[in-house]
């Protein structure tokens, strides 16, 4: 698969794989099926944080590239938590993946609204944390310890809500981290809805990651700003032009964004062998 180099010297496949969803709405033996194809297809590059899956996913993850360490790109993210509710959850989820699989119906069914108010009903099972140096360094030391690595290569502010208060402390935490070996570049996970809070210092980060899909607001004026950069864009076929196939909005985000590597929740093996294969002739 092609690679790119978001940062110079890390080498990530240009189609990444999104970890959201493990040990959330995905169990472990899906989960583990997609990570495995995900490598068989050549992707290198998997996004992580310390909330996803409840706050189990980066363990998960780390167990399954426990021997192949040196052949992936790891980014994980900080600032939101799994709480102690997620805690509590673990033994319902199971049930909970089977309810929503039913809900979701058969193929044809009209979609249940329910089944969309996912992101809120999982808000109440994190918290947010202060955004500075000593929650950087402690949550880098819990992600290092559940992922089994002494070092990540990418770590990312997790979609702050605000302005970051003291960005020069936060940034001089980032260098320290980089020389003691602990990661190799920062960035800055944003929804683009909320880039107007961190328009100021977004220069200030190596490498910037958003969300973005062919046909939504603004896409031309996104291309034009960022199209020649390095980026990480997640959510590329939410939104954006119905009009446009799957496939149809991954190979405009390709082409339009050549240096960028492009996140997919991939855990239908099918829909992962086919996104990959777009790339044969990249």
């Amino acid at each position: 698969m092609k690679k790119v180099e978001l940062v110079k010297g890390i080498s990530s496949s240009v189609l990444g794989f999104g970890c959201a969803p493990i040990l959330g709405s995905v169990g472990a033996k899906t989960a583990l099926r997609a990570l495995d194809c995900a490598l068989d297809c050549g992707i290198t590059h998997f996004d992580l944080a310390r909330s996803y899956g409840y706050g189990e996913a980066e363990r998960f993850v780390g167990k399954v590239i426990k021997n192949k360490r040196s052949e992936v790109v790891l980014a994980s993210k900080f600032g939101i938590t799994a709480n102690w509710k997620a805690q509590a959850l673990k033994p319902a989820k199971p049930i909970l993946r089977f309810v929503l699989g039913k809900l979701k119906g058969k193929p044809g069914d009209k979609p249940v609204q329910a089944v969309n108010t996912g992101a809120a009903v999982a808000d109440r099972f994190h918290d947010r944390l202060p955004i500075n140096g000593k929650t950087m360094r402690s949550s880098l030391e819990k992600s290092l310890k559940a992922l089994g690595t002494d070092y990540l290569d990418y770590f990312f502010v997790h979609e702050p809500l605000e302005t970051i208060a003291d960005i020069d402390e936060l940034a001089a935490t980032a260098q320290l981290l980089k020389k003691e070996g602990k990661i190799r570049a920062w960035g800055l996970a944003f929804m683009r809805s909320q880039q107007h809070l961190h328009q100021a210092y977004l220069d200030r980060f190596d490498v910037l990651q958003f969300d973005n899909s062919p046909g939504v607001l603004e896409y031309d004026a996104i291309v034009a700003d960022r199209g020649k950069k390095a980026n990480v864009i997640f959510s590329p076929l939410r939104g954006g032009s119905p009009a446009l196939k799957p496939a149809e909005k991954l190979t405009r985000l390709f082409d339009d964004f050549p240096k960028s590597v492009i996140l997919c929740s991939m855990f239908n093996e099918q829909h992962l062998k086919a996104n990959a294969a777009l790339l044969n002739n990249k």
